[in-house]
């Protein structure tokens, strides 16, 4: 299960598995990565982007498929992440998983956390 905490709220998602998407603020390009709940904490699996630029580096290694750079980056699995939350996209992040997104900041504010959900979170 994976919890969500953002604008002082806690969402929780019935997954595993989730994508986490945003466009990058210099380029304008979209970013997603799919993540997975392990027992060693969340896996990056895979990151994709629609283009390149200033900030957007792709590992050695990736392919174009379908338009997007596709990699799996080489990052120890996470304990949680902290996303912070500016308005220099005019958008927020989206989490999704399990056909169910959660849209969140889009406005300047404390940062978002996403995390696998323990017993104190139910």
């Amino acid at each position: 299960m994976i919890c969500l905490f953002a604008a002082g709220q806690m969402t929780a998602f019935a997954a595993i598995a989730f994508t986490l998407a945003w466009t990058h603020s210099i380029e304008k390009t979209r970013w997603e990565e799919e993540w997975q709940v392990t027992a060693a904490g969340l896996k990056l699996a895979e990151a994709r982007v629609k283009g390149s630029g200033a900030g957007v580096d792709p590992q050695a290694g990736a392919e174009l498929r379908g338009g997007w750079l596709v990699w799996r980056p080489d990052l120890r699995p996470q304990q949680q992440l902290v996303l912070a939350a500016s308005d220099a996209t005019g958008q927020g992040w989206t989490l999704c998983a399990e056909g169910r997104c959660a849209v969140f900041g889009d406005r300047p504010g404390d940062p978002a956390v996403v995390r696998p959900c323990g017993a104190h979170d139910q």
